[in-house]
């Protein structure tokens, strides 16, 4: 072969290898994109005799839930997920088919997971997962813990909420108010949080009459006259824990600040144990719940299906209307429950 048909032949190749990378890139960024956009076809790229030619794939199994049970599941994972704080109005069944996962080696390196129904008609790039419910933790007295920012308006609103609950189950229940390992509403939230924080651990029986005073308006002095709240002794204990937890001191020093905002370690080992991320976090035996919603039905309701046997309280006829966030009594017709404080 002479020296020009040599250099003839690697620039032949160069191109060859060129088209075969563009080829690639082409193919994973086509399958990429119609993953991300989710888009089922039905009647061409795939079609036929589809489960006679996939034997090797597995189907779902179509039998595992009833259909009122698929229903369900359905309409729950799209208002929750889907529907941003709405509700559609019904959902039908319109067929029942079972489906292959297919696995599509692209070229070796790559590959995308797809979806083809067993009779050939529908092709699905993608299909959206619905989460499986956790298994709910029950006990014969639930712990109920709800971590908070004082002046959270998401956080008050769900303490508005969880309160009536609370006192339907009177002494049925385990309630602990507790705080997020930091606080985004300056010094007032830290010197609310050890007021609180004392309150509850040297005259618990004070604490609900004081935080549905201090939900009403924010007015911490009044309520702590008006609840009959021994000033003395929670001004004794703040200046301890404060001193003990070194709230005021890291905060005027900047120290142990998470971002922009200034640590609340007071229940720092809780915080650390259920991951918590924000304003608020309901923790039901152990688990945390982010689905429970924020009015007092819901709340007692969530409460109430942890019991191994429910007592008389879980029969109480609670507002369904959802508190409005921040103070006051005010109610909201949005149902979201996902909003909070965090950074």
């Amino acid at each position: 072969m002479t020296e020009e048909h040599k250099e003839q032949h690697k620039e032949e190749m160069k191109h060859t290898k060129k088209r075969k990378k563009l080829t690639k890139g082409f193919l994973v960024g086509f399958f990429a994109g119609l993953i991300l956009a989710g888009l089922c076809f039905g009647g061409y790229w795939m079609y036929g005799k589809v489960g006679e030619k996939m034997k090797n794939l597995a189907t779902m199994d179509a039998g595992s839930l009833s259909i009122d049970e698929i229903k369900k599941t359905t309409t729950d994972f799209i208002n929750e997920k889907l529907m941003n704080g709405g509700k559609i109005k019904d959902l039908s069944i319109l067929d029942k088919k079972a489906y292959y996962n297919l696995k599509i080696d692209i070229d070796g390196t790559n590959s995308v997971e797809t979806i083809v129904s067993a009779d050939g008609t529908k092709f699905c790039v993608s299909a959206m997962e619905i989460e499986k419910k956790k298994e709910v933790v029950k006990a014969d007295k639930p712990n109920v813990e709800l971590f908070v920012m004082s002046h959270c308006p998401y956080g008050t609103q769900i303490e508005k909420g969880i309160i009536p609950a609370i006192e339907a189950l009177g002494d049925k229940v385990d309630f602990s108010l507790k705080f997020c390992s930091y606080a985004m509403h300056g010094e007032e939230e830290l010197k609310e949080q050890l007021n609180q924080y004392c309150i509850q651990k040297e005259q618990k029986d004070k604490l609900i009459p004081y935080l549905k005073c201090f939900l009403s308006a924010g007015n911490s002095a009044s309520c702590v006259v008006s609840t009959g709240v021994d000033k003395a002794k929670m001004d004794a204990c703040a200046t301890s824990s404060d001193k003990e937890f070194s709230v005021m001191a890291n905060f005027k020093n900047k120290i142990g600040y998470q971002g922009d905002f200034p640590g609340f370690t007071v229940f720092q080992a809780d915080n650390e144990k259920y991951k918590v991320q924000g304003s608020p976090t309901l923790v039901i035996n152990g688990s945390i719940n982010e689905n429970a919603g924020r009015s007092s039905a819901d709340l007692l309701k969530a409460i109430c299906e942890t019991y191994n046997n429910a007592p008389e309280g879980c029969k109480a006829s609670l507002s369904p209307e959802t508190p409005a966030p921040g103070f006051g009594s005010a109610s909201t017709s949005a149902t979201n429950s996902n909003a909070g404080c965090s950074q």
